[in-house]
């Protein structure tokens, strides 16, 4: 089985940020992180609404139809 074809792991990126000691960064660090994770928080709130409108499309398409 080749390596593409094995699950992605799934880590939690988020902990390990929140765990780094930033007492290294200087100033105009911090704020290319603030700004990069800031992005990143947008890209996943529009991932997270998108799925949320599959969902329910999903939802609409499979469930009983109700009868008059």
């Amino acid at each position: 089985m080749d390596d593409d074809d094995l699950p992605r792991m799934r880590g939690d990126a988020a902990s390990r940020l929140s765990s780094e000691s930033l007492d290294s960064y200087s100033q105009d660090e911090l704020t290319s992180r603030i700004h990069l994770l800031e992005r990143e928080i947008e890209r996943v709130k529009a991932h997270h609404t998108k799925a949320g409108a599959h969902r329910e499309a999903a939802e609409r398409l499979f469930s009983p139809r109700e009868t008059d």
